[in-house]
């Protein structure tokens, strides 16, 4: 005779053992599901960050900062496989990663370099030729590739190794310092040498260009290409202004309550986003119904919902 649960009701609810199974089984097959969906967004990033690095810049002799940085330095000066420097220089940043930040994204961290080195050394060096042509060519294509690579990875919530796990450890060091200026110092040690291991100023000046093209391709695809404005606007013709904007524009604004600071009195600040090639019609429908109006203007990185793009 077994024992089971009813509902109020009085319908069986069934026995608890086998639903805890059964979770127990979902959420095995949805972390396995996520597990191989990590490792195809690791080798896809791995084989554009190899071809970056391996095609386009180590031919042109620069060094543009971070891990794989110093690993076309050590590769420079021992011939050594700039996959397996690269796994060498992360070893003893992921053993300080996994004992002083966040282990889990250590793990995650771990395989990436490890697919990384594999897809480098085994599979791209030996087959893909490299680019021989113009040095700001190889700079900036070799950059915009390493940075869809690491986007990539970066979707995965994994990273690269090297300059991330650094930075952290430089804030660890020093709380107050933001992220950018301890990847920054970083990348400018690794340039910096790179003068003195490729004996020229270019180097450095070509690594800076491809430094740059590859933290710009990265915003341009984890924040988005769909960049708006936020036009903020504090004037007594608000409600006019708002209404030519809707009209006009075909764009929708919000009040917000607010006091000025000054006069104490209460008043609407209005708030419309929209499209950056349409700013200056804003403005001009602004200056139109209050040209003394209090204009403030913000980028914005991404933008979705009604009007623009969608979540998805």
């Amino acid at each position: 005779m077994g024992f089971g649960f009813e509902s109020r009701a009085g319908k069986p609810l069934g026995m608890p053992g086998k639903d805890v199974e059964r979770c127990i089984g979902m959420k095995r097959t949805r972390l396995g599901k996520e597990w191989m969906k990590d490792v195809w967004y690791d080798f896809a990033g791995a084989f554009l960050q190899a071809l970056g690095v391996r095609c386009f810049i180590e031919p042109c002799q620069i060094a543009p900062g971070g891990v794989s940085g110093l690993a076309l330095l050590a590769n420079y000066l021992t011939r050594m496989p700039i996959g397996a420097m690269t796994l060498v220089l992360n070893i003893p940043l992921l053993i300080s990663s996994y004992f002083m930040l966040d282990r889990k994204m250590t793990f995650k961290t771990i395989q990436t370099v490890l697919i990384m080195t594999f897809v480098l050394d085994a599979i791209v060096t030996p087959l893909v030729p490299q680019y021989q042509g113009d040095r700001l060519i190889s700079s900036v294509f070799g950059g915009i590739l390493v940075g869809v690579g690491m986007a990539l990875v970066f979707m995965r919530d994994s990273t690269t190794g090297g300059g991330d796990i650094m930075a952290k450890l430089l804030q660890k060091r020093f709380p107050y310092m933001h992220t950018g200026y301890a990847l920054m110092i970083i990348d400018m040690v690794v340039i910096g040498a790179s003068v003195l291991v490729f004996k020229g100023l270019e180097s450095a000046l070509y690594g800076l260009i491809s430094m740059v093209a590859t933290t710009q391709t990265i915003d341009a695809i984890l924040y988005g290409m769909n960049k708006g404005a936020m036009v903020m606007v504090h004037s007594s013709k608000n409600r006019e202004i708002a209404d030519d904007i809707m009209s006009q524009l075909n764009r929708g604004t919000t009040f917000f309550k607010s006091m000025g600071g000054f006069s104490r009195q209460d008043s609407e600040t209005l708030v419309c986003i929209i499209d950056r090639k349409q700013f200056y019609l804003v403005k001009a429908i602004v200056n139109a119904h209050d040209p003394q109006a209090f204009v403030v203007v913000a980028e914005t990185k991404e933008t979705y919902g009604e009007g623009f793009m969608p979540m998805v």
